[in-house]
């Protein structure tokens, strides 16, 4: 009961914070005063309260002793008279005077350099001109998105991007990142980790660095290095803020990467400098567990874990405008947390999306049935997760590069990309016995499915197959690259691609890029003039999907009444989307991906029929008619017709 009281009261100061500039929880700003506020066990000798000039060395010109809270013996406050605007702060509740254990505590929203004091702002300075009359796009259901992954330094960093602000969020700001997104029709931008994580020494931009960003450090506030001056705490978020608006403004969504599962470690961690012990699981011999695969992992089952996700998933909604959420590692959290969550966001926009990872990347201390998983995904009715069953159909099994599946030419995937298309839905003509991973079908309905072939984990697609197939020609790999993303891009669910693959983008081979330098993370723009082809057949594809909603089907029973299978050939599988599926004006559209070297033949209904896509080009207005009761599709191509 009394973890329930603090949670309650730790709401109630929330919502009272955002009516008057808050920090969060831990730190309420007044021009009067500024009150300051940390969760803190009772037991805690004492609590200090730093204050600081600067962000960044010097010593404090303050220190105040923090007191228990007379109602809530684990809410540890302090208020500091006058305007503190400009200053800096730490809490230390574990270390002692010559050892002092800072930390900006677990909600801070602004930091200095390198994220190690907290920062007093006026929030109201972070908005850019136009930001309070800032709107999400106009609603679509889920299964009308085009996800676009992109990690923020590689999209513009190469010398030749002709960007201006490289390797920063103002680069999507500009026009060249705007046209291109638009040109190539994605509605919705995922951008990898962008709250400030600990891998990049923001004093030392001048020297190349790189990480993905999957080690945090504090959620609540954009990463520094992505800003254009990192010491200024008003700089990196309202940066963020203006490419947040300049997506808007042309109608594409922003989805924000969130990694509450684990912190960059357990000792220098926000989390276990302010409550040692509480926010981290441990298994039965008294260890931290690691299901993660990153060193620990966090107890989102624990009352003040589970609050701590809620709010800081809504002060990303209210505070930048998000517009979705993409969990790392879900099957780290519980079910029971992660439905808390989609509730919350269903109840403030029903149009932010949620999907995450359906697995760990190790064991948890937590029981398996409950716990976020792909399996448990029936559970969740407002979440959604990636189809791996369909990735690995396509391209091969993630623990083994050299391996291949369908896109080499290898018989035996077929059930398994039967079950991609059809969205992971029960489906009449899907044998799940025969599917990769998964013996039944774990999606309630499509918008719980995302379809990929590749992301920013494990190879991209390119090198994938180039690893695979040894000696495979440019034009080949392009046959095969095109195959794969039309599988994708033609299946019901949430397409999902990995920026730059419609440049075809190599990442040299590397596996885990995750610290690789730019030259093997960055895209290389000049690749749109040596492959036009490819930008173009994505470009389409893309179009293709937006302008016919039989691809895009929104309920499970509509996908069983209009998605037929035709009978299934060794390396190909064709469908057929009938009855003009969702008011599609086409009545009936029909897809074959042949994964073979040779030509092949698919019975279809007899009929006039109209060629849309064939031999890489895609063109709606029609390559050419024929009729007949007979389709044939050249080796690693997809066909796709209508009438």
């Amino acid at each position: 009961m009394r973890l329930k009281n603090i949670l309650l009261t730790a709401v109630m100061t929330w919502a009272i914070g955002m009516n008057a500039n808050a920090q969060g929880p831990e730190t309420v700003y007044r021009k009067e005063a500024t009150r300051f506020q940390l969760f803190a066990p009772q037991k805690a000798k004492k609590v200090t309260l730093r204050l600081y000039h600067d962000g960044i060395g010097g010593r404090p010109y303050k220190t105040v002793k923090m007191r228990r809270d007379a109602t809530m013996s684990d809410i540890w406050t302090a208020t500091v008279k006058g305007d503190l605007k400009g200053t800096f702060y730490t809490f230390d509740v574990t270390g002692t005077k010559k050892k002092p254990n800072e930390t900006p505590g677990i909600f801070a929203r602004a930091v200095g350099v390198n994220g190690q004091r907290g920062a007093i702002i006026d929030m109201n300075d972070t908005d850019p001109e136009g930001w309070l009359e800032d709107a999400s796009p106009v609603g679509q259901d889920p299964t009308d998105l085009v996800i676009y992954e992109l990690h923020h330094r590689d999209f513009s960093i190469h010398p030749n991007s002709g960007f201006e602000h490289k390797g920063k969020y103002l680069a999507l700001t500009e026009k060249k990142a705007i046209d291109h997104l638009l040109k190539l029709g994605v509605n919705a931008v995922h951008i990898l980790p962008s709250f400030d994580f600990a891998s990049i020494d923001e004093t030392r931009l001048d020297e190349p660095q790189y990480n993905w960003g999957y080690d945090p450090l504090n959620y609540n506030v954009p990463e520094g290095s992505y800003a254009t001056d990192p010491y200024d705490p008003v700089c990196r978020i309202k940066e963020f803020k203006q490419m947040v608006m300049a997506l808007h403004d042309v109608g594409i969504r922003v989805i924000l990467d969130v990694v509450y599962n684990h912190t960059f470690d357990i000792m220098g961690s926000n989390f276990q400098k302010t409550f040692p012990g509480y926010f981290f699981r441990k298994d039965a011999s008294g260890s931290y567990s690691n299901g993660s695969g990153c060193g620990n992992e966090t107890a989102s089952e624990r009352e003040m874990m589970r609050m701590f996700m809620l709010e800081s998933v809504k002060y990303w909604m209210k505070e930048y405008h998000i517009d979705g959420f993409r969990f790392d590692l879900m099957g780290v959290h519980d079910i029971e947390t992660m439905n808390f969550i989609a509730n919350m966001v269903h109840q403030m926009d029903e149009r932010v999306f949620i999907y995450g990872e359906g697995w760990s990347a190790g064991q948890c201390a937590y029981p398996a049935e409950k716990l976020a998983t792909k399996a448990h995904v029936r559970q969740m009715p407002h979440v959604a997760a990636f189809c791996d069953d369909m990735r690995d159909a396509l391209r091969g099994p993630f623990n083994d590069d050299k391996k291949g599946a369908f896109l080499a030419g290898i018989p035996g995937e077929e059930e398994s990309l039967k079950a991609g298309i059809a969205g992971m839905v029960a489906h009449p003509q899907v044998d799940y016995a025969k599917v990769n991973y998964s013996d039944e079908p774990w999606a309630a309905s499509p918008a719980q499915m995302i379809s990929y072939v590749s992301c920013h984990d494990d190879m991209c697609l390119t090198d994938r197959l180039r690893t695979e197939m040894p000696g495979i020609s440019d034009e080949e790999l392009i046959r095969l690259d095109l195959l794969a993303q039309t599988a994708v891009f033609t299946s019901q669910g949430v397409p999902f691609m990995l920026s730059g693959e419609e440049m075809l983008r190599n990442k040299k081979g590397v596996h885990n890029s995750y610290n690789s330098p730019d030259d093997v993370n960055q895209l290389d723009w000049q690749n749109l003039e040596r492959y036009p082809q490819v930008f173009d057949y994505y470009r389409g594809l893309i179009s293709l999907r937006r302008n016919h909603p039989a691809f895009r089907m929104a309920d499970a029973e509509l996908i069983r009444k209009h998605l037929e299978f035709l009978p299934v050939q060794d390396n190909l599988v064709a469908f057929r989307l009938k009855d003009n599926a969702r008011n599609d004006e086409w009545q009936d559209i029909i897809v074959i991906l042949n994964a073979n070297k040779e030509t092949r033949t698919v019975s279809i209904p007899d009929g006039q029929w109209t060629v849309v896509c064939s031999d890489g080009i895609i063109n709606e207005k029609g390559i050419r008619d024929f009729n007949g009761n007979q389709a044939t599709v050249n080796p690693q191509s997809a066909l796709i017709i209508h009438n």
